[in-house]
């Protein structure tokens, strides 16, 4: 095919890369603009003293999502980045009750809930059963499906009707299960896209059969080792990456993009336009000059934005002890905990937290003898808590490494080697986020599939959107199905012509 036709993505995210990748193969000539020194967006690396931190996504849990990628151009993900499996998939622990190994096994799952609750065996049962057949109505077929008018909600409606959506995950949970923790551990999944357990849609649970279904996996070298894998598939199919290409807005001729202009006065050309910045700052800021962003800008900042977070990257003189490569660690609370992050205006006195340690899969991130971890925190976005993390951020980093060493990490002060950590100064800063999010819009039932900003703009024909805030939502699996949800839009306009 003779590619005539242009096509710009701003922002080499998982989703803007993803995108690109399938308009390169599919006949646009396609240039990818990133504002940041590297690719990766959120999945962004840093490097200190020999240590290698991952700053965000460290989970994959549909690789047949990325494989497809690759096949697209008759390539093969395995010949770019490798893949190495986490088991188990993660440490539940908490203060008041023994560690539970979420593991893709269901003989040493039952075991270990038996020994909590043996009528919870049953329970599982089904709750795996309903979560699988969420898993094929929300992911499989309407993961990568563009929602861009109400009668594709009213189609979708009856299946979600009958799939009960208007529950929450944790309430469709405790339909099934009783002990308290357990109900944690099959809940918890709805925060690792930004979702309230106890307000996200129960469609959420399908997360538990996307696990299920392929495994948990980590790439060799980090998730910025996936992202160089696809930034390298994008170059050798001869699309063009530019970093440091911060957009300072979008151009437009009535209702069509011809182009943007970036920050050091560059006007960039294009046929089509799509942006992986996050979603608000697309329209209020880049969509400035047009009345279409003043207004989507006005209508988004009514609704509801995801949590935030606080991370720490760290390192030690010493390989991990005890650990495992992920571990979630519950506070003494759960509700109370999850509705201060989400509706209070203050931080919280404790916290729940994610621990990453990925040495204990590849040594290959940190020196010899050494280990990198994070360790991240939900926190309310800045729109809840006036919270002033230039002073506070020292604080609240201080104490949880204090409390990862009394639980987790004995002698974690005596050798650390690096650290820093990232706030949601730093998410509205560094990515633009609104807020402070750190997962775009929360994916509450009335902000999903039809209700969550389109794929492609309403007016404005030939913008597109891809990424967190778009359809299907946030994590890797959804930002990658966004991008194929966009791609099929934006292809179909280029066979138009």
């Amino acid at each position: 095919m003779t590619q005539s036709q242009r096509a710009l993505v701003i922002g080499a995210g998982f989703g803007g890369l993803a995108l690109a990748i399938r308009l390169q193969a599919g006949g646009y000539r396609t240039t990818l603009l990133e504002k940041r020194d590297k690719p990766g967006g959120r999945a962004y690396v840093y490097e200190d003293q020999g240590f290698t931190f991952d700053a965000g996504p460290t989970v994959i849990t549909d690789p047949s999502a990325l494989e497809e990628l690759f096949r697209l151009s008759d390539k093969h993900l395995a010949d770019y980045v490798e893949l190495l499996p986490v088991t188990p998939f993660y440490r539940l622990c908490w203060e008041d009750a023994p560690a539970f190994d979420y593991v893709n096994d269901q003989a040493a799952l039952e075991r270990q809930i038996a020994e909590r609750n043996p009528r919870d065996v049953e329970g599982y049962r089904h709750f795996l059963s309903y979560s699988q057949a969420v898993f094929q109505e929300g992911y499989r077929k309407l993961g990568a499906v563009p929602f861009l008018a109400f009668r594709d909600m009213l189609a979708a409606g009856p299946q979600l009707a009958k799939l009960q959506a208007w529950r929450s995950v944790y309430s469709m949970v405790s339909k099934f299960i009783e002990d308290p923790h357990l109900r944690q551990a099959f809940s918890f999944h709805s925060l690792l896209v930004g979702g309230n357990p106890f307000a996200t849609s129960s469609i959420y649970t399908l997360i538990h059969a996307l696990e299920r279904e392929w495994g948990v996996w980590f790439p060799r070298g980090g998730t910025g080792a996936l992202v160089q894998g696809l930034v390298q598939l994008f170059e050798d199919l001869g699309g063009t990456l530019e970093l440091n290409a911060e957009v300072a807005s979008i151009e437009t001729a009535g209702d069509r993009v011809n182009g943007v202009t970036l920050t050091d006065g560059r006007h960039v050309p294009t046929d089509a336009l799509a942006s992986n910045a996050d979603v608000m700052h697309t329209y209020s800021k880049l969509l400035s000059g047009h009345s279409r962003g003043a207004r989507q800008g006005r209508t988004l900042g009514r609704k509801r934005f995801s949590m935030s977070l606080f991370v720490i990257y760290f390192g030690l003189d010493r390989p991990p002890q005890g650990l495992e490569h992920h571990t979630v660690c519950f506070g003494p609370r759960y509700r109370e905990l999850i509705d201060e992050i989400f509706n209070a205006d203050t931080l919280a006195e404790d916290f729940s937290l994610y621990l990453h340690s990925p040495c204990v899969t590849d040594p290959s991130l940190a020196p010899e003898g050494c280990s990198a971890h994070y360790v991240l925190a939900p926190v309310p976005h800045l729109g809840k808590a006036n919270i002033d993390w230039e002073t506070q951020g020292p604080i609240y980093r201080d104490r949880i490494l204090d409390y990862l060493e009394r639980h987790y990490i004995p002698g974690l002060q005596e050798h650390l080697v690096t650290c820093r950590h990232f706030t949601p100064l730093d998410f509205r800063e560094e990515l633009n986020a609104h807020l402070g999010s750190a997962f775009s819009l929360e994916p509450i039932l009335t902000q999903s599939a039809w209700f969550r900003p389109h794929n492609r703009d309403a007016r404005i024909n030939n913008l597109y959107l891809v990424g967190a805030g778009t359809h299907p939502g946030a994590g890797v699996p959804g930002v990658i199905g966004s991008a194929k949800a966009t791609a099929g839009l934006m292809l179909e306009r280029l066979d138009d012509r």
